[in-house]
């Protein structure tokens, strides 16, 4: 089982996708705000954090802290992280300039928007990433 990392300010939604992951096989490290995600970075960072590390990333994008894709930007400076697939979600509409922004300055993979895609879809997706990332 490797873990999953999730950052979600919504309970519900956490834990929906918590199960969903956990369903598919992995194991999940989860967050509900930017701060504790940077926190855990920091434990990556600096070899204190021992467990296993996560081999992708959905997190949302508007959260108390640093956003989803200051996350991710982070994420991309970190040797040991630097190249898991990343998937930002968001309820708010963003132009394609904004996502192309996500994906070129801070190493976004994929968005997705809320309401998420059901069960199959949303494996479907995830999976895609993963695999053209792998592939890259």
């Amino acid at each position: 089982m490797t873990p999953w990392m999730l950052v979600e300010d919504e309970v519900d939604i956490r834990n929906i996708v918590k199960v969903m992951f956990q369903v598919w096989g992995h194991t999940t490290i989860e967050f509900s705000n930017g701060n504790d995600a940077f926190a855990f970075l920091d434990k990556v960072e600096n070899g204190s954090f021992d467990g296993q590390l996560p081999t992708f990333a959905l997190m949302d994008i508007r959260m108390p802290g640093p956003n989803g894709n200051e996350i991710a930007h982070r994420i991309r400076k970190i040797e040991k992280l630097k190249n898991i697939p990343i998937i930002l979600m968001t309820a708010f509409q963003l132009s394609e300039s904004e996502q192309n922004a996500f994906k070129t300055n801070d190493g976004v993979d994929r968005i997705i928007f809320k309401p998420l895609p059901d069960l199959v879809k949303l494996q479907q997706i995830i999976n895609e990433v993963i695999e053209s990332k792998q592939s890259a």
